[in-house]
């Protein structure tokens, strides 16, 4: 057992333990031969394991939000305690109350059952799952899918971030102490331990990260055909509807903007507002960034930028737009010193005039800058929009209107929020996930019960006879009116159908 690492926040971070692919293979045996061996867990186990999960972060609170501030520079204490320990648990009171249910055979009341076939379907679990978690939310993004990898009965091995090392570290240490390692194990490393991880035979592999670093783990998961989940980001569009308060609007998006240093795949990257109005909603955006922040450099409340190379990005990015041609609003009301490479805080930016030609307009920022653009109808928003790959999350702010439905319709996204940001995410029973380039797959509820799930159908026949009789010779001539008979039917019946769908619009009324 390895003893639990004691932190501080000025502590240097700890040389973090780098698993070999052999180690990673021995690991992985070690869960999938103990899941062979064992029955099926019940539901108590499953309970059992998920309360153990969440009691290792809640009785543990303490030590990640010290250890997540130390590595992130700075990192508020309520932020640690809202998506890394409490971030989890509605998601696993769900889960728990319902795994009973959802293990359940289920009766698939089919044609054959009348003449004597019973089929059911089974709930079994798929073996070891793989889950990489991120650096932005590295507790919760590692304990949220294993707990609905537990709940569906399985193995898990998590690989820690590399990023957050002091986080890894503890994290890795305290699972020794609330689980063996035939149940569940975290691996640390760098970039060839995530390697070697992504390139394991997993039944399952799950991951939360950037839509570039999951295409290279697709590839490596080819090898084994290892089905995969991915929950990426993007560029999440909010627009401001005619009919909103845009001094609330601006508002609620600014303190949005700034959750986790504006560090979390949910939020709101670009505005799109009414033309005749973008100079009010700038003016309170800004405003609000002065309440929630009158000092940055030195404020422990504000989030720094995970590491150099991320911080040199973000201001990179800010220069390229001023360089092209945008305007720079920055929010810095006790003008200190700002941006500050040692603390690695860039003051809440607000960029107007953006154009395609310019870097932000494509890549996702992760950090306190918003681009706010002019639109005067719907349709040209909802077609930039469309034009770009689809993001994680949309935002709506306005009323339950003819125009927010229709941005609904016709605006892909992975989910949509009205008046608020990240809610579609912690929606008790809801699904979450991504489309296209911000992610592949759902879990959250049920949904991540059946994600790491295998759904096997058990038919039983009574019948005297086979089906193979009805295709292989000798064939009972009934066998081949019968067949002959459906055929026909069927032939008829759907020549009506199509005829009567020339008939109709696309709408499904009459042409004329």
């Amino acid at each position: 057992m390895v003893k639990v690492m004691e932190t501080s926040a000025t502590a240097e971070p700890p040389g973090i333990r780098e698993y070999t692919a052999t180690e990673i293979a021995a690991a992985l045996d070690r869960q999938r031969r103990a899941f062979l061996h064992d029955n099926p867990p019940s539901s108590a186990l499953r309970r059992n394991r998920i309360d153990r999960l969440s009691a290792l972060v809640f009785e543990n609170a303490a030590m990640f939000s010290e250890t997540l501030s130390a590595d992130f520079g700075t990192r508020p204490h309520q932020t640690t305690a809202f998506l890394d320990v409490v971030g989890p648990l509605v998601d696993a009171l769900h889960i728990r109350r319902n795994i009973g249910r959802w293990m359940k055979p289920r009766t698939v009341m089919g044609v054959g059952r009348p003449f004597g076939l019973r089929t059911t379907v089974h709930a079994r679990p798929l073996g070891v799952v793989g889950i990489l978690a991120p650096w932005n939310a590295p507790i919760n993004l590692a304990v949220m899918p294993a707990i609905a990898a537990f709940a569906a009965g399985n193995r898990v091995l998590i690989k820690a971030p590399e990023a957050t090392p002091r986080t890894s570290v503890l994290f890795a240490g305290l699972v020794e102490k609330y689980f063996s390692p035939d149940e569940l194990v975290v691996i640390t490393g760098g970039p060839a331990t995530a390697a070697a991880f992504c390139a394991s035979d997993f039944d399952h592999l799950f991951f939360t990260g950037s839509t570039h670093v999951a295409k290279h783990i697709q590839r490596s998961a080819a090898d084994h055909l290892v089905p995969l989940t991915f929950e990426l980001g993007g560029k999440n569009p909010v627009v401001v509807g005619r009919d909103a308060d845009v001094a609330t609007a601006a508002s609620r998006i600014a303190r949005a903007r700034l959750i986790n240093g504006g560090q979390v795949c949910l939020c709101p990257d670009y505005v799109f507002v009414p033309a005749d109005r973008c100079e009010e909603f700038v003016a309170s955006a800004v405003r609000q960034f002065g309440e929630s922040f009158p000092t940055i450099a030195g404020n422990p409340d504000y989030c720094s930028i995970i590491d150099d190379k991320n911080y040199r990005r973000v201001i990179d990015l800010i220069e390229d737009a001023r360089t092209n041609g945008a305007t720079v609003v920055e929010s810095n009301p006790s003008a200190e010193s700002l941006p500050s490479s040692a603390e690695r805080k860039i003051a809440p930016t607000i960029l107007t005039g953006v154009t395609s030609e310019m870097r932000i307009s494509t890549e996702e920022v992760f950090g306190p800058v918003l681009s706010v653009l002019p639109y005067e109808n719907l349709d040209e928003v909802i077609a930039y929009i469309n034009a770009g790959p689809s993001p994680l999350a949309a935002y709506w702010m306005g009323k339950d209107s003819d125009d927010f439905r229709r941005f609904c319709a016709h605006a892909r996204s992975g989910g949509v929020t009205r008046n608020d940001a990240l809610l579609h995410c912690a929606i008790e029973g809801a699904p979450f996930g991504g489309l296209g380039d911000s992610g592949m797959g759902t879990y959250h509820g049920k949904d991540g019960f059946d994600t790491f799930t295998h759904y096997c159908t058990v038919c039983e026949s009574r019948l005297p006879g086979t089906l193979a009789a009805i295709v292989v010779p000798p064939i009972p001539r009934a066998a081949t009116v019968v067949i002959a008979w459906v055929v026909r039917k069927q032939a008829i019946r759907l020549r009506k159908r199509v005829n009567r769908y020339r008939e109709t619009d696309r709408l499904g009324r009459p042409r004329h």
